[in-house]
């Protein structure tokens, strides 16, 4: 970690005096980015900032502590943290956030930042579905590095599916698309897989550019696959296991530009995702839907064919992504403090407006036009 913050002070807010209710502070803890979002409750920014990933369960607990200390002395650059009435901060991973080391090193940078308001630690789901709807119940469904799907009743979790990490499940996610993006590299590798765009892109991403793609020889005597295939299994082995969601973008590049076992794997991961979401949510229910994630919230395969099988399943639910956690986190943090629906939905709009709760346009019109999509 450079120790370093991406600070910027909104112009307007930051001049503006602090309005009545005081300042709410948002964090939003990823496993690779931590961003922070310091308000007011008419939606006026004071400031905010980001650094490195900030999540406990994809980082070691002093790195992950670091990150929230830069994004706090970030957030807070010229503000009196007496002002901040209350915080919440948004983790990923199964049981309670955090944990108890977590919750004590988040206490030790609250009290150095200078902040003596209570401050919750929530699961990243619940910032997601905040940043993405007005409505308090509904349905997110999270895919980044890893993925799950929550029920959501008054802004409260009521039900979860999936969340287990990359060992027991978060089927679907950035981390499964990549680990099957190797899978195939290795059959490519020896025949039994047809992948001419996505195998070398695997091979170039894992061991270097320059490196042979299925069916070439490598070298005089290379038994054509052999060698490459130890040397991609060692290099997949060295790193940590979250570290393979990185490939799920050659996936989604690669099933644009035609490749069938690219194609397959998009295919099945939005069959996963979309049966998450179902574990939590009763057919034809039309409360919103919210999409999540790294995997979700921009333009690729697997983001359209999820978007087109949520219209399938649930017409006439809403569907929207939330690309701003920490808004969400500052949302929580608001609706902490007791305000009523009208002014929270004001809030939402005046911070996140379309960019952060737009809903899923153009798939959705094409599902409903089309009448199913198909996933």
């Amino acid at each position: 970690m450079d120790g370093r913050a991406a600070d910027s002070r909104a112009g307007a807010g930051a001049a503006a005096d602090t309005a009545p209710g005081g300042l709410v502070l948002g964090l939003d803890a990823g496993g690779t980015r931590t961003r922070a979002l310091l308000c007011d409750l008419a939606g006026n920014r004071y400031g905010h900032a980001a650094a490195d990933g900030g999540n406990p369960a994809a980082h070691p607990l002093h790195r992950a502590a670091a990150a929230l200390s830069v994004v706090l002395r970030g957030a807070l650059a010229g503000v009196d943290p007496a002002e901040v009435r209350y915080g919440v901060v948004g983790l990923a991973g199964q049981g309670p956030p955090g944990g108890s080391g977590m919750r004590a090193a988040l206490g030790r940078a609250w009290r150095e930042a200078g902040l003596r308001c209570p401050v919750a630690m929530v699961p990243d789901a619940a910032t997601a579905f905040a940043a993405g709807t007005a409505a308090g119940s509904g349905s997110v469904l999270v895919a980044g590095t890893g993925a799950v799907a929550v029920r959501v009743e008054h802004r409260d979790e009521a039900a979860r599916a999936d969340g287990l990490g990359w060992l027991l499940g978060d089927l679907g996610s950035g981390f499964w698309m990549g680990r099957e993006a190797v899978r195939t590299a290795l059959e490519a590798l020896d025949g039994r897989a047809h992948a001419p765009v996505l195998a070398p892109l695997v091979l170039e991403e894992l061991l270097g550019p320059g490196a042979p793609g299925p069916g070439s020889a490598a070298g005089p005597g290379d038994v054509p696959g052999a060698g490459r295939a130890a040397r991609l299994v060692a290099a997949v082995y060295a790193e940590r296991p979250a570290a393979l969601s990185r490939l799920a973008p050659l996936v989604a590049a690669a099933a644009e530009r035609g490749d069938p076992a690219a194609g397959g794997i998009v295919e099945a991961a939005a069959g996963h995702l979309l049966a998450t979401l179902a574990a939590v949510r009763r057919p034809g229910e039309r409360t919103p839907v919210v999409l999540a994630g790294s995997c979700l919230v921009t333009a690729n395969p697997l983001a359209r064919r999820v978007a087109r099988g949520v219209v399938r399943h649930w017409p006439g639910a809403p569907v929207g992504r939330a690309r701003d956690g920490a808004a969400g986190a500052a949302l929580l943090a608001a609706d902490a403090l007791g305000l009523d629906e009208g002014t929270l939905a004001s809030l939402h709009l005046r911070l996140l407006g379309e960019r952060g709760g737009g809903t899923c346009g153009a798939e959705a019109r094409d599902a409903r036009t089309a009448g199913h999509g198909e996933v």
